[in-house]
């Protein structure tokens, strides 16, 4: 048998874990890295499998004996190891053989791979973040048709009837109730990251502003709320609609962690971020943010919690408390308008705070830069009149829209595909050209494209259940594109035409 001074001469200095093993399996010798990753100051003695997650020692125990009655597997044991921080640790055995001819004995490396565990537990975790996302996004973007039709053909029907009249209450239950799967609908696209974003210039504290009354109501009378706006925030380039649904939705999240009531305290404020941070496994880089800040006073996160919070259908709540989309949506929203969100708590029973990071947009506030839907519906009178090209492929929604601008005083000239929109862009003159973006062969950008070599000056609607991102990139650059987020009302629709066009007559 080797001298104890020999181990430590050849072994106290290697950078892995290096034990021996005596015939039962116990611990003789060991370096400083073998203690230091078993977190034990006088493991000699003592079995190696007490140092192995309860759930796995059997496993071990068995490699082990295979390896001391000469059957070598070269292949590593990933071992988790006993402890509050679970290690994981890559187990190399073979049979240490010894001047006196005791070959029961096991030479044992272990190499920490604890944070490539994590790497490969994250990446995975992504790989299913990205397929379910890519499967939210297809299935909203079919369920967003099946809603434009029902909610477009409510309000055809609706026009038929009085207020008063029992039919007018049935058709308004189930727009509704349309109205309420299109909600659910936004959810998903915000945490598969595929909704359709209409950014613009905004102070945030503006939109807190607005804001707070809603909060208020939402919060309820046990819940006091607290606004802190820094002095002199910088703008930021958002969807205004999306950033309101973020705050809500952590408002709402912080009121059912207060059930007996507390303080909830909304902080705004600059922040040169000077060094790289990670967040959600994505890394938050070195320049100037605009900071939002949501902390309560309730019962916090559990720690084993706060990794998975982000995570779709993830939830505490009991069944059918809550859907799990609430924080995803949170970060869908976050991430694809290019911030970061971060999760903290002190712990339970302590309160919790969501910090959110927003670019600052470097760029001149311009409150007349954008136009959205909501000035477009808030129109009282929507007739007109003109000639519109209406691009579907899907003939429910074809048909409303073509039904519901008729109705409205509009010429409706209807192409089932891009192909065929291209020729009649080709034979044709229209005032205004309204186009689905997503379309077999060829898509909505395409025929954006085209109309526009041959009518420099024809307004644009784009109308979509979800954008892909290579698609939103092609249509930024082009001027004048409005956006109509599907599903949509008839007055949605009609004032949104109406805007296009006397835009442009406007401007002439």
């Amino acid at each position: 048998m080797s001298k104890p001074s020999e181990f430590h001469q050849f072994y106290d200095d290697v950078p892995v874990g290096v034990a021996w093993l005596d015939g039962d399996m116990r611990i003789e010798e060991f370096n400083a890295a073998f203690r230091a990753l078993i977190d034990e100051d006088a493991p000699a003695g003592r079995p190696f499998t007490d140092f192995i997650a309860e759930r796995q020692r059997e496993e071990v125990k068995e490699r082990l004996d295979a390896v001391a009655d000469g059957n070598v597997d070269p292949a590593p044991v990933v071992a988790y190891l006993s402890g509050a921080d679970e290690r994981v640790a890559s187990v190399y055995l073979s049979r240490l053989a010894t001047q006196n001819g005791d070959s029961q004995r096991l030479l044992l490396h272990m190499i920490d791979t604890t944070e490539q565990k994590k790497l490969e537990v994250k990446f995975a975790q992504s790989q299913k973040m990205q397929a379910v996302g890519q499967l939210a996004g297809g299935i909203a973007h079919d369920f967003n048709n099946l809603l434009t039709a029902m909610i477009g053909f409510c309000d055809l029907v609706l026009q038929r009837y009085r207020p008063g009249e029992q039919s007018f209450a049935d058709v308004m239950q189930i727009k509704q109730n349309a109205n309420r799967g299109a909600a659910l609908v936004r959810q998903l696209l915000a945490f598969s990251r595929q909704q359709t974003l209409q950014p613009r210039q905004l102070q945030l504290g503006d939109v807190l502003g607005e804001l707070s009354n809603l909060l208020r109501r939402l919060l309820g009378e046990t819940v006091e709320l607290e606004m802190i706006h820094g002095r002199d925030l910088d703008s930021v380039k958002v969807d205004q609609g999306q950033i309101e649904q973020v705050i809500i939705n952590l408002a709402v999240n912080a009121r059912d962690a207060m059930p007996e009531g507390g303080r909830l305290v909304i902080e705004t404020t600059n922040e040169e971020v000077k060094e790289s941070r990670e967040a959600q496994g994505e890394v938050m880089s070195p320049g100037h943010y605009v900071r939002l800040s949501v902390a309560d006073t309730g019962i916090g996160i559990a720690a084993e919690h706060l990794e998975r919070i982000f995570d779709p259908f993830f939830t505490t709540k009991e069944l059918g408390s809550g859907t799990g989309l609430g924080l995803s949506t949170v970060y869908g929203i976050v991430n694809q308008t290019g911030g970061y969100v971060f999760a903290d708590s002190v712990g339970e029973g302590q309160g919790a705070r969501f910090t959110i990071y927003l670019r600052r947009d470097e760029g001149r506030l311009d409150e007349t830069a954008v136009s959205g839907t909501d000035t477009e519906a808030a129109l009282d009178d929507v007739t007109g009149g003109g000639t519109v090209l209406l691009v579907e492929d899907e003939d429910p929604v074809r048909l409303f829209g073509a039904r519901a601008l008729r109705s409205k005083g509009y010429k409706v000239i209807e192409a089932r595909t891009g192909e065929a929109a291209l020729e009649l862009l080709r034979s044709t003159a229209f005032d205004l050209l309204i186009t689905d973006m997503v379309m077999p062969k060829v898509g909505g950008a395409e025929v954006i494209r085209e109309a526009r070599k041959l009518m420099p000056e024809l307004p644009v609607i784009c109308i979509s259940g979800y954008t892909e991102e290579s698609v939103a990139r092609e249509v930024e650059a082009i001027e004048e594109v409005h956006f109509l987020a599907k599903p949509f009302s008839l007055k949605q629709l009609a004032g949104t035409v109406k805007n296009a066009i006397e835009r442009v007559a406007r401007a002439d």
